[in-house]
This record gives structure tokens, sequence and C-alpha cells, in this order.
């Protein structure tokens, strides 16, 4: 499938999965998924992961080693139902301050819930806005963190900006997302359960297959792990590196603002 990846030079602005659509329509379309999802949306991170995406949580966080003292700042973007910002709280013993940040009002909803049966409210705000247009003054966090998010993102240069405007100097970038499978059989396999098995569980969990089906498109048409990397540094980002997870399913993309 790595045919149908976009490259360095755009083109998910106007791909909803696999169909084209206009400039400006995507947001609509994929604001309509999160909707219909928002209430399953761990359960549908398991189907797509086999589970896995919370070892890659976990590491993603493990990686941003929060310190375990007042004044730190993060913002977790399309970070909805707060899987990342509860991991980063807890890692720094509750002293981290985040910022939830969702378009999305449905999967903010649930994580606001989710953080006051957690005991997290204190140390979180939810907000809904845009990642292409941050309600944020410049050098604001200490930690800028999305974890498969960014390929909903429509303008994804845009969105890598406004990280690098509201992070600090000295401040970290950790993107986790889908990504493109390195490991020969590995990629037969999981093409085979992404394109058949997924949409089916989708329908048999949720009732319908069509988000699942496009969450799938979305993923084999991000940029491979190289040409996001580039597209970060192009943002203005330092030290620009990614790993892979499970044979490059999914992959954490690392940069600072120096």
């Amino acid at each position: 499938m790595s045919e149908q990846r976009v490259a360095t030079d755009g083109g998910m602005q106007t791909s909803y999965g696999f169909r084209t659509v206009e400039d400006g329509e995507k947001q609509t379309l994929v604001n309509d998924v999160f909707h219909k999802v928002a209430k399953r949306y761990d359960i549908m991170n398991d189907v797509m992961s086999g589970g896995l995406h919370r070892v890659w949580k976990d590491a993603m966080v493990a990686s941003l080693n929060p310190p375990r003292r007042p004044g730190f700042r993060f913002l977790d973007v399309a970070g909805g139902t707060g899987d990342i910002a509860f991991r980063i709280v807890a890692a720094s013993d509750k002293q981290a301050q985040g910022t939830v940040l969702d378009i999305n009002g449905s999967m903010l909803g649930v994580g606001a819930e989710r953080a006051e049966n957690k005991g997290y409210a204190a140390n979180l705000d939810f907000v809904e806005a845009n990642a292409e247009e941050l309600p944020f003054g410049d050098s604001s966090f200490d930690a800028y963190t999305i974890a498969f998010g960014i390929r909903n993102v429509p303008d994804i240069d845009k969105a890598l900006r406004e990280a690098y405007r509201v992070l600090r100097r000295g401040g970290r970038f950790l993107c986790l997302e889908f990504s493109e499978v390195e490991m020969p059989i590995l990629d037969k396999i999981y093409d085979a359960w992404s394109f058949n098995g997924i949409p089916a569980m989708g329908k048999a969990i949720a009732g319908e297959a069509e988000p699942y089906r496009y969450l799938v498109e979305s993923i084999r048409k991000f940029p491979r792990q190289a040409d996001f990397a580039a597209m970060i540094e192009r943002a203005g980002f330092s030290r620009v590196g990614y790993t892979n997870y499970t044979g490059g399913i999914a992959a954490l993309h690392s940069a600072w603002k120096i």
C-alpha cells in the first residue's frame, strides 16, 4: 500500500482516507467520525492495534520522562479522551499541569469525565480548539504530545508550525502515529487485518464499519517515517528522529525546539 502514501509536499488536506475531497471538507468529515466513536475510542484503538497501543503510549510517556516537580506544563493535542495526559500526570507524581486539546467536543467530554473519575481533574484543562490554530501564546509549554491524531489534521505542516510556536526553548515534541510496516510478512498480515478485520470488528462493536474504514485508510495515506521526520524538521525543530514500534506499525517521532 506504500504507493498510496503522501510525501513531504502535502496531500493530506484533501485526503479523506482514499477519497479525495474538497479543500476545507475533510475536517467536517473527520469530526463526524470521532463523534461516532468517542465513547468507544479505547476499544477502537484496541481493535486497530491488538491492544499494543497501550504499550506504545507507555513507551511514549517514558521517553518524555516528565519531571516529578512543580512547574512542568504540557499540551496534549488530539488527546480528547485523556489517555496520554493521564499517563503524563501519573508519571510526574501529579506534579505536571496539562492542557488536553481536541477539536471534537464529544471526545473532550469523555476525557473530562474520566479525569474526574481518576482524580486528575486538578491537573488538567480541557480545551476545544483546532491544532492548526492553537489558542495559546508563544513559548507556553515544556512539551507538546500528540498520539494517533496528527494524520487526522488537514494541514499537518501548519499544525507542526503551531507546535513549534507554543513550545518554549528546550521544549520537547513527541508524536506517536501509525506508520509504514517495515518488516516483510508482517506488512501483509497487517494489511489483511486492517482492510478486512478492522471494519468488520467496527461494525460488530459500534454498529457501523465506515468510521473504521476511514481510520484504516488514513493510516495508509500518512507519510512514511522519513518523510514525516522531514516535515517536522521543516517546521523548525532540531534533533529530529523516530523509533519504530512493532515493526513500524507505529512510530514515535521526537524533536526539540532549540
